[in-house]
């Protein structure tokens, strides 16, 4: 490996056939080019995807109540219901599995706007009626004051959290802490401002919602004895789908539906997406790995030929050089030494190139997106693809050596 004379007699094989040489080593910068740019790529995608889930408790259902199809115990079908409060203690005490269920109201119903006042100012905005166990399930964080308390739900108090676009609204840039918004005539005390924590988007804007305590909003706005929805968080090692079925079926039979109307319940498996887009970045990245292996085994077969040609070019030199000694290892070295000098050339600036690549669109995306956000690959992937490019490299120059040995050297001081 570090014989000057080999190296001389590499660079002038190189030097004899430049196009030739450019060409072989194209192909195999092109497949590690290919490579990095397809995983940069791929990895820039998943991080703005499933990026969009921080802040949400992954591991959550939503479940709601919709209109009977089923007719059952002298109901008729297209009968409304509500969850109501005992079902709320019913759930946490009846369904195992369970490490947060959050009751939810809504005033006004799914992506309802609800006008709020402060001053002179009005501005639409979603209002929730909730308890503080909800801030595990939304991705929310606290930017001033403090959130809901439970002392906030035993004392029925009209206090309310609103998010940053409700500040910017109705406050622009004075102090909202300890002021006073009025929503629907009732007057709450501002105690805290929240802002999102994730680009995603799972329903209402995050930083558009007012939050007031759950038993304050039952009887400031008429929902006695109503919940809208459960926000339920399964215990770790336990799978949401069975938290949800089995929530669904304890409701049925209080509420008095046929176990079998699976659409009196709607629900949101949080989970199941997040495993599904998962599962959708790992094809990804299989596919990139192929297709890039692919694309170096491909430039490694390039250049075996290649030096399958230049074997044959060379028989007379092969021939004059077994005549006066030198060995098969010496004659094996050089081949091996000729092919992978061409692939690491090669592999070296593709590499180069696909970073530099992944480099610019960062750059240019800046703080990302929400289809992209800091595409790049790690160490481990260059390691990968040299470890790759050596492998191909040994058996693109093995392959023509033993072809090389097989010559006679009498026959080859004949070749013309």
């Amino acid at each position: 490996m570090f014989d000057r004379d080999r190296w001389n007699e590499v660079l002038m094989t190189l030097r004899r056939n430049k196009l030739r040489s450019f060409l072989t080593m194209l192909g195999v910068a092109w497949g590690i080019f290919m490579l990095v740019v397809m995983l940069g790529m791929g990895n820039g995608l998943k991080n703005a995807v499933l990026g969009g889930f921080d802040g949400f408790a992954t591991n959550c259902a939503f479940i709601w109540t919709m209109p009977t199809t089923k007719p059952y115990q002298g109901f008729q079908r297209g009968r409304r219901f509500l969850f109501d409060n005992e079902d709320i203690q019913l759930i946490r005490d009846r369904v195992p599995g369970i490490e947060v269920c959050s009751p939810q109201l809504q005033l006004g119903g799914w992506q309802g706007g609800n006008n709020v006042n402060y001053k002179n100012k009005t501005a639409a905005f979603s209002i929730y009626g909730a308890e503080p166990e909800v801030l595990q399930v939304e991705a929310v964080s606290i930017v001033q004051g403090r959130f809901l308390n439970q002392q906030d739900l035993n004392d029925e108090r009209k206090v309310c959290v609103i998010g940053k676009q409700a500040v910017d609204l109705l406050f622009e840039k004075e102090d909202p802490m300890g002021k006073y918004i009025r929503i629907n005539g009732v007057y709450f005390m501002v105690v805290g401002t929240t802002q999102k924590k994730s680009s995603a988007q799972m329903g209402d804007n995050a930083e558009a919602k007012i939050y007031v305590p759950f038993t304050t909003f039952q009887k400031a706005f008429n929902s006695l004895n109503q919940v809208h929805w459960f926000s339920i968080i399964a215990e770790p090692g336990v799978e949401v789908s069975q938290v949800e079925k089995d929530v669904k079926a304890l409701m049925a039979r209080k509420h008095k539906v046929d176990p079998t109307d699976e659409s009196a319940f709607g629900s949101f498996n949080l989970q199941e997406i997040y495993t599904m887009m998962s599962m959708l970045f790992i094809a990804i990245s299989a596919i990139s790995w192929i297709v890039g292996i692919f694309s170096l085994i491909a430039g490694a077969i390039g250049i075996g030929n290649i030096m399958l040609v230049s074997i044959k070019e060379r028989t007379k030199e092969i021939g004059i050089r077994r005549s006066i000694g030198a060995t098969p290892r010496n004659i094996t070295g050089q081949i091996v030494h000729e092919a992978l000098t061409l692939i690491l050339i090669a592999g070296y600036f593709g590499l180069l190139a696909g970073v530099g690549v992944l480099e610019a669109v960062r750059v240019a995306i800046g703080e990302g997106s929400d289809f992209l956000k800091n595409p790049g690959v790690d160490i481990s992937v260059a390691i990968i693809a040299f470890v790759v490019l050596i492998v191909s490299g040994l058996v693109a120059g093995l392959l023509p050596a033993r072809r090389a040995l097989a010559i006679k050297a009498v026959d080859a001081l004949r070749a013309e």
